[in-house]
């Protein structure tokens, strides 16, 4: 029981930590006044300790924090999981981490605190991000470009590396949808090199 003790005692050390890092996050993802909490609940002594730990979120300010598999929204679990992972990552060394659309259901400058969240742990890691947001893939280091093709009724996926060129035609594209301007590639080149 001496060592279920020492483990219950380290655990809320670090569910403190935790909880107060992710809320410090998660003001900055478009989540102020949000909450995360990092429960403990006492249970039957086992090979897990004496305690079960649950992760409780309140997605905005005046909201009691609730089970987050019960109240967060898509977006929110991407930018909590987003907010999770830069603080795991100082911890423990991951080589590789994948974000797919991280971004669901944010824009503007969220979304460019997102890219550079993501950036910075680029710095550290090897991130691969996929996203339909320039504030984001413009905060990326290199880019890939995939496309669907269907012919004869089979459809395949192609994956393109881009050069700087390429990289700027594609933010253009995210910026400007079909009528890419001059003007839009500007925007473009200037959110790649901030």
């Amino acid at each position: 029981m001496i060592v279920a003790r020492e483990l219950s005692d380290a655990r809320k050390t670090a569910a403190d930590s935790l909880s107060a890092e992710v809320t410090d996050i998660m003001q900055t993802l478009a989540m102020q006044g949000g909450m995360f909490e990092v429960s403990l609940q006492d249970c039957s002594p086992g090979a897990y300790g004496i305690e079960e730990v649950q992760f409780l979120v309140a997605g905005h300010g005046g909201v009691t924090p609730r089970p987050l598999n019960k109240v967060a929204s898509g977006g929110e679990l991407a930018r909590i999981s987003l907010a999770l992972s830069v603080i795991a990552t100082r911890a423990a060394r991951v080589p590789t981490l994948i974000f797919d659309e991280v971004d669901t259901g944010i824009g503007g400058g969220v979304a460019e605190v997102v890219g550079n969240l993501l950036r910075e742990l680029g710095t550290r890691h090897q991130v691969l991000c996929v996203t339909h947001l320039p504030q984001v893939a413009s905060r990326g280091m290199r880019h890939f470009q995939v496309s669907k093709h269907t012919e004869a009724k089979s459809t395949t996926s192609h994956i393109t590396s881009l050069d700087h060129a390429g990289r700027i035609e594609e933010i253009a594209r995210m910026l400007g949808g079909l009528n890419i301007t001059a003007t839009t590639r500007k925007h473009a080149e200037e959110m790649l090199h901030p």
